[in-house]
This record gives structure tokens, sequence and C-alpha cells, in this order.
């Protein structure tokens, strides 16, 4: 070769040539046709479709022979021999053409490829019946990708891939690779010609971590069985319906004898088993999203297409989501769209430039927390994301996600001193695309799958979060109610004799109880870094301890908004939890701790049983104080209401351990009140002082026409019914 021919070809075998299909492969040379390949662990090769005819070896691993023969197939084969004598037969993966579509590419550069994860990463692909794998990687300021893995001892020299034009996605169908594969990408940085390997932002599947290498994934063989559930949930007004949610860690809610990882179908019957009779209505998991370090807890995750290996694979997942659907229960996913880690295997300078983070750490960069921040006015990084959150709620059939950290995302100056935030095009602190990337998330996840929910953990007042975004609003389905949690649980870690003082901290959040659809969290991030356990927040001795948490889950489930409760808090676990080591069941040997659990399954049957408890959770009809103005006995009474007349819950707490007799308080109506529930009842370790049942009298109370004289139990809840 001569001139722009040479040129090419030792831009080729220097390892820095971004389309090695202009000279691999068959190419017409004159009336003839010439075949190069490269094979640098080749010792000779040959054509075993016309003869075994030989190729001509033209030194650093390239191959060459000609011919005029009609007889050579399409997709010919190539047999080498390695330096050990060992023989391979292979089909050139450079006598395929280009696999992946113009549309689709256009489609991902717009930002508007809801599924890209069909045709990035690796996957299962026959082409004219060659079976193999087909790879792809956006890696645009890459002067040359090649594929590494363990089919080609790593060696970056073997696979080199095609560039798609201006789209930066590179691709390659490698026949005769099969699912099971480790692989990665070997990139060269146009610029700074720096060469450096990544794992798969697309990959369905990595190695079992400390391990890095990303595995092209089993096609799914999962037969579902959840029809009748996903039937039901596109069909229901979830807004209406009862939702307590169980917040699960897998890794530590339970462990085997040697205190190792259960995999997803024990976990799946073993949770199921658990939580079915306590009356939890879904499943929250924490980020089961691949990620390489444990006390992360998943929130610095790694493969956003990838349910972590700890547990099992992808199947597995499946099946441990379809159990719990054919069991009633439905399955969220804490999911991180918010930053990722800096390892330097995955996301991090993907390609050798700030690919899917910003160039500027003022905008890149969590300072806090060591991470970096996704770039989401680029439009393939917000496909990137837009089609990870389709893949869990289609592939995985994942009833919602739960988004961390949202606010961190929608200010510029989340946590930033002044001069270490660049404001928006308008001068403001706002993050415009984010913005925009979040209402397009909440609109084509929720629009294409009602009933699924997206859930925001916001702890600011932006407004509109759960409004529609033709309203304005961002579009979630709710809100994590960050005031009601902060206030509530500052006032209950306070001795009763000091609450009068603080009665408003239960008081204030019915002022925007209403201003969006809320969820009450109590979740893992109360009981952690020296916050101590739930239990051990309540002031007093042992009893008291008790007596408060069980006021405080009283107060709780009978407060408008759906629940949320972390593992291990529904037996009052005593010591702060840990990601290392699984939850104190031996707790549930002594009677306080079960009497926890047997109020938290009472007051989750009574919230799923009573329709006023739960009908108008998000609006304004279903509640209405009977007094909130008792700061000194430090007294609460308030009604909740369904859409049906007359249908009221009456809920009394008393939030000191003196027991109050002869309590008036207004009822709507004559009739004699039944308790529903005490969490004063010696079942539940109580000192079981209470009513049973009352009669109304004609005695104006409270603005009402008829009244109830009760008892109240110290640090105890009642929830009444007109029977």
């Amino acid at each position: 070769m001569s001139g722009s021919s040479s040129i090419e070809l030792q831009a080729l075998l220097q390892h820095r040539h971004h389309d090695p299909f202009s000279i691999l492969g068959r190419h017409p040379d004159g009336k003839n046709w010439v075949i190069r390949a490269l094979l640098p662990h080749a010792a000779k090769a040959s054509l075993p479709d016309l003869d075994d005819m030989p190729m001509t070896a033209l030194g650093e691993g390239l191959f060459s022979c000609s011919g005029n023969s009609h007889a050579l197939p399409a997709h010919y084969r190539i047999c080498w021999e390695d330096h050990h004598g060992h023989q391979h037969t292979i089909h050139d993966p450079y006598s395929f053409a280009a696999q992946i579509s113009d549309f689709d590419l256009h489609l991902f550069a717009e930002g508007r490829h809801w599924h890209a994860y069909r045709f990035l990463g690796a996957h299962a692909w026959e082409v004219e019946g060659v079976m193999g794998l087909r790879f792809a990687v956006w890696a645009p300021a890459a002067a040359r990708v090649s594929v590494v893995g363990d089919f080609n001892h790593w060696d970056g020299r073997c696979h080199p891939m095609r560039v798609r034009g201006g789209s930066g996605v590179w691709e390659l169908f490698i026949p005769g690779l099969k699912p099971g594969s480790l692989y990665k990408y070997e990139i060269r940085n146009r610029d700074s010609g720096e060469v450096f390997t990544k794992a798969d932002p697309y990959a369905q599947q990595f190695e079992l971590r400390p391990k890095t290498s990303s595995v092209a994934a089993l096609p799914s063989q999962h037969a579902w069985g959840d029809e009748a559930w996903i039937q039901q949930r596109h069909a229901e007004a979830w807004l209406h319906r009862p939702m307590s949610v169980f917040e699960v860690h897998l890794g530590s809610w339970k462990r085997d004898a040697q205190s190792d990882f259960l995999d997803y179908r024990t976990l799946a019957k073993e949770l199921v088993d658990y939580i079915k009779p306590l009356g939890f209505t879904h499943i929250e998991l924490l980020p089961i999203t691949e990620h390489p370090f444990d006390g992360s807890w998943g929130y610095q995750t790694t493969g956003y297409y990838a349910p972590t290996r700890r547990f099992g694979e992808p199947d597995d997942f499946r099946w441990f989501v379809d159990y719990c659907h054919q069991n009633g229960i439905g399955v969220l996913l804490d999911w991180v769209p918010g930053h990722f880690p800096k390892d330097a295997f995955a996301l991090a300078r993907f390609d050798g430039s700030a690919l899917y983070e910003h160039e500027d750490p003022r905008l890149g960069e969590h300072r806090d927390w060591g991470t970096l921040i996704f770039n989401y006015d680029r439009n393939e990084v917000k496909n990137f994301l837009l089609s990870s959150a389709m893949y869990w709620v289609e592939e995985f059939h994942i009833d919602g996600l739960r988004v961390d950290a949202v606010a961190s995302m929608l200010y510029l100056d989340y946590s930033r001193k002044a001069g270490d935030w660049l404001p928006n095009k308008f001068g403001g602190r706002e993050n415009l695309g984010a913005i925009e990337f979040l209402r397009e998330l909440n609109s084509s996840v929720q629009g294409h799958h009602p009933g699924t929910l997206i859930i925001a953990e916001e702890s600011t007042s932006w407004p509109q979060v759960t409004r529609p975004t033709w309203l304005g609003g961002l579009g979630f389905a709710m809100k994590w109610n960050m005031g009601w949690m902060n206030d509530t649980l500052e006032y209950f870690k306070k001795d009763p004799v000091h609450r009068h003082f603080h009665h408003d901290q239960l008081t204030f959040g019915l002022l925007y109880a209403f201003t969006e659809n809320f969820m009450l969290p109590l979740s893992h991030d109360e009981v952690v870094h020296g916050k101590r356990s739930l239990l051990h927040r309540m002031p007093g001795d042992e009893w008291q301890r008790f007596a408060n948490l069980r006021l405080l889950y009283t107060l709780m489930w009978t407060y408008p908004g759906k629940k949320l409760l972390f593992m291990g808090c529904e037996f009052a676990q005593s010591e702060e939890w840990s990601e290392e080591r699984g939850l104190d069941w031996w707790l549930l040997d002594y009677p306080l701790h079960q009497g926890m659990k047997q109020l938290v399954g009472d007051l989750n049957r009574l919230y799923r049983q009573q329709k006023a408890l739960h009908y108008y959770d998000f609006e304004w009809q279903g509640f209405e104080w009977i007094d909130c103005h008792d700061a000194a006995q430090s007294v609460l009474a308030y009604l909740r209401k369904s859409a049906d007349n007359g249908d009221a819950v009456i809920t009394i707490l008393n939030c000191t351990p003196m027991p109050r007799h002869g309590y008036r308080i207004g009822v709507p109506a004559p009739g004699l009140y039944q308790e529903l529930l005490n969490s004063d009842s010696s079942f539940y370790g109580g000192s079981n002082l209470g009513n049973v049942a009352v009669q109304a009298e004609e005695i104006p109370w409270m603005g009402r026409p008829y009244s109830i004289s009760l008892t109240l139990p110290p640090l105890g809840g009642l929830v009444l019914k007109q029977s």
C-alpha cells in the first residue's frame, strides 16, 4: 500500500483507526477481491471455505489473501492457528454490515430513545443464520474503541469497533461469542492518546464485586405469572388506595448461618412470608443496581441496567418481583440519577472526556459525596437515564422508582459555597436541564405504564413536585414528606414534660399536608450515622421508649399520606442499622418487641380496612381537626374521613405519660363509639388503660353538638369509630 492507504494501514496497526472496516474484511481489488484480517495471536491463517487457501502474514498480526472466486460466501470463515498450535475457526467479524439502524441513532442523539438499552450494550444477536454477540457503546471523544474480554486475551488489537458517523456510537458484531462472556471496552482518547478500559454503561450484568467486568447477559428465560397484578395496577386509582411500604436493604435484612447473603429467590420467599401477614402493600428496595462498594448501600451506582450480582442472576431478580406480585405485594426500587461515583472502570471520564458529567467541577462534582453529577443538558446522557428507568419497569415489572436526592438535582448551588457554583442562563440557581429531565422521566414512564409510581425524595419547598407537568409541576406521583418526618421525630425525642412548648411541631404539617401527594417516611436515613435507632431516639425508661414509639406509629398510620417504614423498625430494633450484618432477630423473643410488631401489623390492617384512613390521603376533605389547641396537656384529636358520607375515624393522642380520665372531645354524631385500636393495649406491651366503647352524649363540645368522655392512656393513641 502507498499514499493515503499506507497511512490508513499504519493507523490501524498503531491501534488508532476509527474505521477498521475500511481496511479489514473483504474489499474489491480491480477484478479480484482482497481479504485482510487482524489476528495478533495467530501464527498462520487460511480460508476453509476456499479449500484452506492460505493467508499471507504481513507482520504485526495482519494477514491478507486475494482471489476472484465467487464461491466464497458473504460471511466467510477464517481458520487460524495460535503460537501453541491450537486451531481456531471464526466467521470474520469484518464481513458483517452495520447492525444498528440510523433511526435508533437519530432518536438516541435527540434524547428520545426510551429503549436505548435494546441496541447499546452487549446482546445475543443473529445475522443471516450466524449467531454471536453485538456490542455497541457511546464514546464520541474516542479515536478507537475495541471490545476486549475473556475471548481475546483482553487484547485491544483483536476486535476494534466501527464508529457510526457523528453519532459517537461504536459497534461490532462478533460471531461465535455466547452470553456469559466477560468483556469491557478499550478506549483510546482522540486528543490525549491515552488508552484505558471501561465497563459497559449499558451492561445488564456484572461480575461479583470486587471484580468489575461486564457480562454479556443471557436473554431472559423467565416466564412471568403476574398478569393479573399488572392489569390491576393499570386499572386502579392508586391515589385512593392504601399504600404501606416496607423499606429493605437486601444485604442486611437477613443473612444465612454463615453470615453470607441470601439469594433473590430465598429473599423473595422469606420477605413475603414475613411482611404479607404484617399487611404491608409494597416493598421498597435500597438500590440493587450494581455497585462496587457495600458501604454505599447501592447509592453509588456503576451499573444502571444490572441487578447486583450479590444475590444472583437477572432472571433471579425477575423471579423475586414476580413472586411478590403473585402474593399481592408491589416492588419499588430506589434509583439514583443524581450522581455517580468516580471509579475509574465506570462512567467517570468515560471516553477520556467529561462525557456523562460536566467538565467544570462547579457543575459536575458533589463536594460532600465525592461523586460526579450527570450532565442533563446532553441528550445522550438524558437518554441513558430515561432508558434505564424504562428498563426496570418494562424488563423487571418494577412498580415504581423512588428517585434519590432530587433536591441535589434541582439546585445548582446545592450544598455549595458562594463562588463554587455557576448560575443558569437566566442567572438563577435552578438546574434547567435537570428540571426538563425529571419532567420527561415522569411523563414518559408513568404515561406509558399507568399505575407505576415515580416518587421523589425532595427535601426543600420546591413547588408542585407532584403536580402534572402540563400545569408546571415536575410530575412525580408522590414526594417524601421530610418536613413531617423531621418535625415529628424532633418532637418525640423531647421529654414529655417539655412537649407542651413544642405542640406546633405536630400541628404545623397540616398547613401544607395537601399541597403535594405526600408519603410519610421513617426510612433508613433515620437510623444510621449516630442518630440511633427509632426506639432509642425516644425519651424515658424502657417502658416509656416503647410507649412513645407505639404512639409515634399510631400518629403516622392515622395521619394523611402514604406510609414507609424501614426494616427492623417494625419490631423496634435496638441498635443502629448496619449494612454489614443482619437485623437483630433475636429481639423477637421478648414481649415488648413482639408487641411492637403486632401493633404495626394491626395498624396496617386498620389502615387498609378503614376507607377513611386512606381514601383522602392527599386531599383536605379527608382530615378535620377536633382539637389541635390542647398544648397544655399535649393532646391531639382529629377526624379522618372518606368519600362515604358519615364514614369517619377519630384519633386521640396523649403525648404525656400521665393518664387522663374524663377527657372530653366533640364528635360529629350520636351513637356508640368503639375503640378500633389502642396503642396502650396489653397485646402491644402497654398498661391496658382504655375505654372499649363509649356512648356519645348530647353535650356540645368543641363546636360540635355531641361529645364523648374518654380515658386517655399514658403515651397512648386511640382510634375510634361510631358503630
